[in-house]
């Protein structure tokens, strides 16, 4: 299995900055739109959320601006389970044009998942847990995309 395509929007005016491009806030905003969007894939939706009183919360993240983005540019956010465990999961969304394989953007996502009567971190339910195993074993396959695991620091001077 590919990565999942989790998200696909057009570019609107009023997400174009004064440089003519996406403005950075709102490729964070499509990446939470793809985020939502795996929640209620992996049975995280609102009607669990309600009946469990569990959900996600972002524990860290790590967005790259690979290339510009203009408006009107019709993207889609591919999603890739980098790994879990019984409480934390590690994605990393992809931002695409539409029709095309060039990365425009990428965001590495560490989750946890919550119960938000602590609120404190809490196992995934079993059936959620066999949806994403589920998932990231199609997905065992796909190469280990080039922008996670990076760190922010300026270069040694020399």
């Amino acid at each position: 299995m590919p990565a999942l395509t989790t998200y696909s929007t057009r570019i609107s005016p009023d997400w174009v900055d004064y440089n003519g491009h996406l403005r950075d806030a709102f490729y964070l905003l499509i990446f939470s739109y793809a985020t939502d969007a795996l929640m209620d894939r992996l049975g995280l939706d609102s009607d669990n959320r309600e009946a469990s009183g569990h959900s996600l919360f972002t524990l860290e993240l790590h967005l790259n601006y690979l290339h510009e983005v203009k408006l009107d540019t019709e993207v889609e956010v591919r999603t890739q389970i980098i790994g879990h465990d019984r409480k934390r999961l590690h994605l990393y969304h992809s931002l695409y044009k539409i029709g095309d394989d060039l990365e425009l953007a990428g965001n590495e996502q560490m989750l946890l998942h919550v119960d938000l009567a602590g609120p404190r971190s809490a196992p995934f339910s079993e059936a959620v847990l066999q949806r994403l195993q589920a998932i990231a074993a199609e997905q065992a396959d796909l190469p280990a995309p080039a922008w996670i695991g990076r760190v922010i620091a300026l270069p040694p001077e020399k």
